[in-house]
């Protein structure tokens, strides 16, 4: 009989050890007794992937073994089952053991604990093949976790030196697994290399055994409790230092070291959201009035007088006027309430009308943030605080658009119906704006200390001006950087997903180091290695150029602390009002270097977007230059307040959040690459081409949407998009193909890239693309025409397909070079093939008859359809059996063009045209586009699709 004690019985005693023991035990069991059932009565199917099976692969993963196949699912489910007793007993001893007096972060460790509990039985107990969509949220909640679980543990590890050596030696495993985990995963899922799944299986399977491993450790630290409960070394009660208070005492007086460990109040992390959001609404203002713009001259096929609107951004010279100064200074609420203007502005129908809106949103966002700035620069504290929530909010913006496929859900051009999030992002700030300005109004930045050298104005204004470019172009989409340096399948360097994400952790990584280490940030050797980044991101492609950008992405967000700073030392409407005159400046300089035939003196600058990345950073370094000047009378090694370290810590638990978003999108939006023809049985191919306008829709809303809808109704397996290039400031940095792609099951190909000045060419295909090239064609003297010539794996035969957008009709000259070079292009072909083109000629007439020769091999489409001028369809060794052309809409300003082919069939010597009925079900056109169609579509100039024997 156990024996009794003054202060309680004690009817049972054992170690907390055991409790790690156990969990562990039944953990490593649950997985290892389903790896063994299934490779003794399953081998074979287990190791069966959607490319390969045995002998190319001769491992299972993860999820193959626990969740596909009885019993070994059963075995897992029991003994995780098991498991989940001692994991919520160990959560709940780790409460213990950690929680201390006025610390909240215990508490929130606890919670992730239970809240990983729980998903892990989410994705036990709901397998992929039960429902895959949940399966994959509860596996990506469990994850997510695993990192504030990881690393709040760590903190909070009691002063156990060798049970936090195994925490930091598990933790090291498990996030490092993660790097050859994911090459791996991409390996087999993109490049469907034989035996990649194999060994992304095996790294799979390390994340379980350091995953577990990690709390295994706690049987270190459980051994001072004896069960039931009775803590007989007084660790429960705070009296035992922690890790965390040892680091504190060590690092006392660095950055670093000073963040963590305060108390944790729901109140400041709400105020650091609020901050951040503003931000994000600035930042959504002022890159959605591009897209508002873009639209006017879209139409308008040249300069429309709207172009003016981009004025806007160069409010900030309205303060110098004293009045509106003091104004906004003063009550920064009134303008961040004015700018709001621009959420709503999607209820006005009238293009026109709502431009205007957005530019009297974006004076008052523009006017409110450099107000904001110069306001509280005499309070460090909160001045910091508007630095960190305009640079998050720049964040937040690329996160909701990697998020929304590259639309930000509250522009002026989405709504309700194409994916907006308009009002909720309205309701949103007006709490943010409130919650954020309810503190003291600032002193209007009235009390200032002037000693010290103060720098140039101009000079401070000028890098102002190219790090808001420089950001603004680069950094406003996570895919931008990485259209630069596609280049075509095989896929030889990042893919906009997943790899986006590491565009986002470069830019939050910057901007905590230029906060903490604001003399590094803004010395010239991080200039010199910032000009090293900017020149492999221009001139380098694939990874080499991608490294150049992430390394661009860190230093830009990390400078900009320093920049600004030494910009609020001047007057707003100098620094401030110079830098939105050299931002327009260079937004108008990367236009032209692309719309050269459009504009005057365009010519000047034609292709040279290496011109506009030279003059951006020399702008950055004269915004070094000044800022060097003006930290050098200011006090070194200023020490920090505790109220500023606790501060940080808060913008730094949003950070971390936006960042665990970002990875969790670039999971759940990662390309499944298992995508079906439409008429696989019938092996038909259905081809289409469209010029897309950018998609933007006559009325200037997103048109993705509706695009997908007519696309998926017609069939189309493979299409060819033009002018679809909207990766610049004046097209919002989106990329319809990721769009579109994703939504319809397709794969993806862009090209030529946005700093290779072209409106861009695009192929969709439900067909794997084994191989693509990016052509510029010949143009001396007009636009530049862009060419994807690609090989599609059609039913296991290779056929190449041809898309391509010519030169305008006033440059004839160019159009006959870039015909010849085409027709050469197309006849050293071997294989089948199909142009899906813009070609700017007649049929039967001039260039049409170089098109259609013995030089290319190819044959039209429909030689008697002679109601055509852009758009056409060519082919060679294929047998065509049917071609049709659809109406827009109000979607663009040019119609769809579809055929159909056969795989397989020779091509007959002798073609006949044969009425509908004597067509097989399964190479018709669909019926849902005779008469008047569906939503405005439907087949016109001839009325209905033509067939062929």
């Amino acid at each position: 009989m156990a024996p009794r004690l003054k202060d309680g019985d004690a009817v049972v005693t054992f170690n907390g050890k055991w409790i790690s023991w156990a969990h562990t035990f039944f953990a490593y069991a649950a997985f290892f007794s389903a790896l063994i059932v299934g490779m003794a009565l399953h081998f074979r199917k287990i190791v069966q992937n959607e490319h390969y099976g045995y002998p190319d692969e001769w491992f299972p993963s993860v999820s193959a073994t626990i969740g596909d196949r009885y019993p070994e699912r059963s075995f897992f489910q029991v003994f995780i089952a098991i498991t989940s007793g001692p994991r919520f007993a160990l959560v709940f001893l780790w409460y213990i053991l950690t929680a201390r007096p006025n610390s909240s972060l215990p508490k929130i460790v606890a919670g992730v604990g239970v809240f990983r509990t729980f998903t892990c039985g989410g994705w036990t107990y709901v397998t992929s093949t039960d429902d895959h969509d949940w399966h994959d949220i509860f596996m990506i909640s469990y994850l997510v976790a695993t990192l504030p679980w990881t690393l709040g543990c760590l903190a909070l590890s009691p002063n156990n030196r060798r049970a936090v050596k195994y925490r930091k030696i598990m933790a090291s495993l498990f996030f490092g697994t993660l790097v050859p985990l994911i090459y791996y995963f991409i390996q087999h899922k993109v490049h469907k290399v034989p035996g990649a799944y194999t060994k992304y299986a095996f790294f799979e399977w390390s994340l379980i055994l350091f995953d577990v491993g990690f709390d295994a450790v706690t049987a270190l630290d459980f051994d001072a409790f004896e069960l039931v409960v009775r803590d007989v070394k007084g660790v429960s009660r705070g009296q035992l230092k922690t890790t965390a208070d040892s680091v504190l005492e060590k690092e006392k007086g660095k950055p670093v070291g000073n963040t963590f460990g305060q108390g944790f109040f729901w109140t400041e992390i709400i105020d650091a959201a609020a901050d951040t959001y503003i931000g994000f609404v600035h930042w959504s203002q002022v890159t959605g009035l591009g897209v508002l713009v873009w639209y006017f001259p879209l139409w308008h096929m040249g300069i429309s007088g709207y172009e003016l609107a981009i004025v806007g951004y160069c409010s900030p010279l309205l303060l110098a006027i004293p009045s509106l100064r003091a104004l906004a200074t003063k009550n920064p609420r009134l303008f961040q309430f004015l700018s709001l203007t621009g959420l709503l502005a999607f209820n006005v129908q009238n293009p026109a009308n709502r431009l205007f809106m957005v530019i009297f949103a974006v004076v008052c966002s523009c006017i409110a943030v450099t107000a904001t700035m110069f306001a509280e620069r005499g309070q460090s504290i909160r001045f910091e605080s508007r630095i960190f929530g305009w640079g998050i909010g720049l964040i937040m913006s690329s996160v909701a658009k990697f998020a929304f496929k590259t639309n930000n859900p509250i522009w002026p051009i989405m709504h309700a119906g194409n994916g907006g999030w308009n009002k909720l992002g309205f309701f949103l700030a007006v709490l943010a704006i409130l919650r954020a300005n309810r503190r003291a109004p600032t002193s209007g930045g009235d009390y200032f200390p002037t000693s010290g050298k103060k720098g140039s104005s101009v000079l401070a204004g000028l890098g102002l001006g190219g790090l808001t470019f420089a950001m603004h172009s680069l950094l406003s989409d996570s895919s931008t950087m990485i259209s630069w340096v596609w280049e075509g399948y095989p896929v030889r360097g990042p893919i906009s997903v997943p790899h986006g994400a590491l565009t986002i952790f470069a830019m939050g990584a910057g901007l905590v180091y230029g906060l903490y280490y604001p003399g590094i940030a803004g010395s010239w050797t991080a200039y010199a290695i910032a000009l090293v980044g900017a020149a492999l991101v221009t001139y380098f492609s694939h990874w080499t150029g991608f490294y150049g950008g992430l390394v661009l992405a860190f230093y830009l967000l990390a400078a900009s602390p320093v920049l600004i700073s030494s910009a609020v030392r001047h007057s707003p409407a100098s620094t401030f009002g110079i830098g939105s005159l050299f931002y327009i400046f260079l937004i108008l300089f990367h236009v032209w270097v692309v719309a050269y035939a459009f504009v005057p003196g365009g010519p000047l600058v034609r292709e040279h977007n290496d011109w506009v990345m030279i003059t951006t950073m020399l702008a950055i370094g004269a915004g070094v230059f000044s800022a060097a000047v003006s930290n050098s009378s200011a006090p070194k090694n200023k020490p920090i307040s505790p109220n500023g370290r606790r501060q940080r810590s808060y913008y730094i638990y949003v950070l971390a959040a936006l960042q665990l978003l970002s990875i969790a999108v670039a999971y759940l939006r990662f390309p499944t690459n298992d995508y079906v023809p439409y008429h696989r049985d019938d092996k038909v191919v259905t081809a289409g081409i469209w010029t897309v306008h950018f998609g933007l829709d006559n009325d200037m809303w997103s048109s993705e949407k509706r695009m997908q809808s007519v696309i998926e109704e017609l069939e189309v397996d493979v299409i060819g998009f033009l002018e679809s290039d909207n990766q610049r400031i004046i097209m919002g940095n989106r990329d319809i193909t990721q769009n579109l792609a994703e939504n319809m099951g397709m794969y993806a190909d862009f090209g030529p890239g946005p700093n290779k000045h072209t409106w861009g060419s695009a192929l969709l295909s439900k067909f794997p693309i084994v191989n693509s090239t990016h052509h510029l064609l010949p143009s001396p003297v007009g636009e530049l025409a862009p060419a994807i010539h690609a090989t599609l794996d059609m039913y296991g035969e290779l056929v190449d397909v041809v898309v391509f957008h010519s030169g305008q009709e006033e440059d004839p000259e160019d159009r006959r070079l870039q015909t010849e070079y085409l027709s050469n292009l197309m006849g050293e072909s071997p294989r089948p093939l199909i142009l899906l083109s813009y070609l700017v000629t007649k049929p039967l007439e001039g260039n049409y008859n170089t098109y259609v020769s013995e030089l290319s091999g190819m044959k039209d489409i429909d030689p008697t359809d002679w109601d055509r001028w852009c758009e056409y369809i060519l082919y060679k060794k294929l047998k065509r059996t049917g071609y049709a052309r659809v109406s827009r809409d109000s979607i663009t300003d040019t119609e769809i063009q579809v055929g159909k082919f056969v795989i397989g069939e020779p091509e007959p010597e002798n073609e006949m045209m044969i009425p509908e009925e004597m067509v097989p079900q399964g190479r018709r056109f669909p019926e849902l586009f005779r008469g008047q169609g569906v939503r405005g579509h439907r087949y016109h100039v001839f009325n209905e699709p033509k067939y062929w024997q």
